[in-house]
């Protein structure tokens, strides 16, 4: 991946790619329990049963949210006899919210140390 400061150097992306960023990924993980369902994912492959057990949802709220994810092209799923497996289509979407969490994390401080009157050093962009 690339660095920080490299991230300056790069052409800006026409506005028809920041059209179907937002179509694609940004709706389908808009909503914190298609996050969880990612998640899970990275380990293995599951079905649907195995999301809504170990995400303590029901399985049509794990159904609706996975067509989300294939819609968006973040999750496929197989066809292993009469069971349906869902997988991660690319793992770097995990890395992507990583670093999305990092900066919520840094937020989080920043504004911490706001209200509680810290001076803090400013975050470090290692990206």
């Amino acid at each position: 991946m690339a660095d920080f400061a490299s991230l300056h150097e790069l052409p800006d992306p026409p506005a028809q790619e920041f059209e179907l960023l937002h179509e694609r990924l940004c709706r389908a993980i808009g909503d914190p329990r298609r996050l969880m369902i990612l998640y899970a994912l990275r380990k293995r492959p599951c079905y649907v049963v195995e999301l809504a057990e170990q995400l303590g949802f029901p399985q049509s709220t794990v159904s609706r949210h996975l067509n989300a994810l294939l819609a968006g092209g973040l999750v496929i799923k197989e066809r292993q006899g009469q069971t349906v497996y869902y997988a991660l289509r690319d793992p770097r979407i995990i890395a992507a919210l990583e670093i999305m969490r990092a900066i919520l994390h840094d937020l989080v401080q920043q504004t911490a140390r706001v209200v509680e009157g810290t001076p803090g050093e400013e975050p470090t962009h290692s990206v």
